[in-house]
């Protein structure tokens, strides 16, 4: 693929990670359209585009996604909460996206996935994007309803996607389980980047994390995308082990999605 495109769609952009890719993929595209159910500061002269959308809303996101070469597909709740909350944004929204795209021709959406639709594998395990996945809360099948219709959408309609189940990305890992699922800002930009214009990527599944001395996930499934690593969460295992340690039964100590496989049901 080029190396710039003409109109990138960024979802989310209100978000953590949406404010850095605001950012970081300007020299990626010539007009940058950036969307969110919350509020964003004003667009940045024309080559910012700012056009609030619930992605619940079908006829809005069929408008939304219209001129766009390419996706970055951030939006939707980010964390685990009741399914009714999860369903509009995060299950009804993907199906609303994938379908604009098939109407408007747009060939590569960069979807934001989670390492919770594995959360349920143990920390002692190593595994790959071939490994079953084991959802560990309604986010985490949110999330694995995602992947499997960017894999219809390339079946049936040639849509490519990259599904990036994303670590921790923050500035620093927060806690010891962070020290192996941490992703930093420049190594997410360069994923994202090497998803929006690597060629014939099909539906590739990559773990989104940094060169980190231990981790779980072996990306090797996603060489093709070229993506190296840059930083390690070593820098700051110092400061993380002086916390208090985890009880060997808490999940944050057992399971790779942590407390996610704790939280709810809720509404009882």
């Amino acid at each position: 693929m080029a190396n710039k495109l003409g109109r990138l769609l960024l979802t989310g952009a209100a978000g953590g990670l949406g404010k850095v890719l605001r950012d970081s993929l300007k020299p990626s595209t010539d007009v940058l359209r950036l969307s969110d159910i919350a509020g964003m500061a004003a667009a940045e002269g024309a080559h910012e585009e700012v056009v609030p959308c619930d992605l619940g809303d079908k006829a809005a996101v069929d408008a939304l996604v219209a001129g766009c070469d390419a996706v970055v597909h951030l939006g939707g709740v980010s964390i685990e909460r009741p399914f009714e909350e999860v369903l509009e944004a995060n299950i009804k929204g993907v199906f609303h996206l994938y379908e604009a795209a098939r109407r408007h021709t747009a060939k590569r959406i960069v979807f934001a996935s989670s390492n919770h639709v594995i959360g349920f594998h143990k920390q002692t395990e190593t595994i790959d994007a071939g490994a079953q996945k084991r959802p560990d809360g309604y986010y985490g099948l949110s999330k694995s309803f995602g992947e499997d219709v960017a894999q219809f959408y390339f079946d049936r309609y040639g849509i490519e996607t990259v599904s990036i189940r994303i670590g921790s990305s923050f500035p620093e890992p927060l806690n010891r389980r962070m020290m192996s699922t941490w992703l930093s800002f420049r190594d997410l930009t360069t994923l994202v980047e090497k998803s929006l214009f690597t060629s014939d990527v099909k539906h590739t599944i990559v773990y989104g994390v940094s060169a980190n001395r231990d981790v779980w996930w072996d990306n090797s499934a996603a060489a093709h995308l070229g993506y190296v690593p840059q930083d390690s969460s070593e820098q700051f295992r110092a400061k993380v082990e002086a916390q208090p340690p985890v009880a060997p039964t808490d999940p944050n100590a057992i399971y790779q999605g942590g407390g996610f496989t704790a939280q709810g049901p809720f509404g009882d």
